[in-house]
């Protein structure tokens, strides 16, 4: 039976504004408590790899509460920051993070299929787990493209599909298993985390974002996984002047 949170037609981006618009307030716990903390050693190696071009405008796309964004200015300082969501109940938790920091980051609402930007605005793109919860994926990364200035980079980590015949039974196993109990936990709705490997059905995973990325005119597109291949980080760069 198909996730309540998941389609693949007009509904795909109201029902996951919905979701996430229910997931705001605990999110950050949620992943920490999900991921035994590991999310922040990957977000933090995803930042690290988009500040090796020295970027000094950065697009924070799908940024939910701002983790990226706050890691972003660490890795890359002085950098103009941009972090851009479609869900106003995350960016209202970005806005409060980072304030409580003292963050200097512009918070903006839009969407990833449409970004509200001109050609080559950015010199860096990170999305942490935003990519396999657009509408169209690639057409997404043709927008990242899009705003990319020649030389740029776009980092996107998300869930990934192992290799390994073994290692993705393991990983299917917990995801059916741990997704709906904390989804039932913080939220009394299984649904809002079993959405997590109902999206992996159709979502390409690493290899098929390398391609896709290569297909909308990225350079030296590439990947990088972790934890036998349960996570993926693609890398791309925008072709120099």
């Amino acid at each position: 039976m198909m996730n309540k949170y998941l389609s693949y037609d007009e509904e795909r981006a109201p029902k996951v504004r919905a979701m996430f618009s229910r997931l705001a307030r605990r999110y950050d716990l949620v992943n920490d408590v999900m991921s035994f903390g590991m999310h922040r050693r990957w977000k933090r190696q995803t930042a690290a790899l988009a500040a090796e071009t020295g970027p000094a405008r950065w697009l924070d796309l799908c940024c939910g509460t701002g983790d990226l964004a706050f890691l972003a200015r660490r890795a890359s300082p002085g950098a103009s920051i941009v972090g851009l969501d479609f869900t106003l109940p995350m960016l209202r938790v970005a806005r409060d993070r980072g304030r409580r920091d003292g963050a200097a980051v512009g918070w903006t609402q839009g969407d990833a299929l449409r970004l509200p930007f001109a050609d080559g605005t950015f010199d860096a793109i990170t999305v942490g787990y935003g990519l396999r919860n657009l509408a169209d994926p690639e057409a997404g990364l043709a927008e990242m493209r899009r705003v990319l200035a020649p030389g740029g980079r776009a980092v996107v980590l998300d869930f990934g599909k192992p290799a390994s015949r073994v290692a993705g039974a393991l990983y299917q196993a917990f995801l059916h298993t741990m997704m709906p109990a904390v989804g039932w936990i913080f939220h009394r709705d299984p649904e809002t985390y079993s959405y997590i490997p109902a999206s992996l059905e159709r979502y390409p995973g690493q290899r098929g974002v390398q391609e896709l990325m290569k297909k909308v005119g990225f350079a030296d597109a590439r990947y990088e996984e972790r934890l036998l291949g349960t996570m993926g980080i693609n890398l791309g760069q925008a072709p120099g002047p």
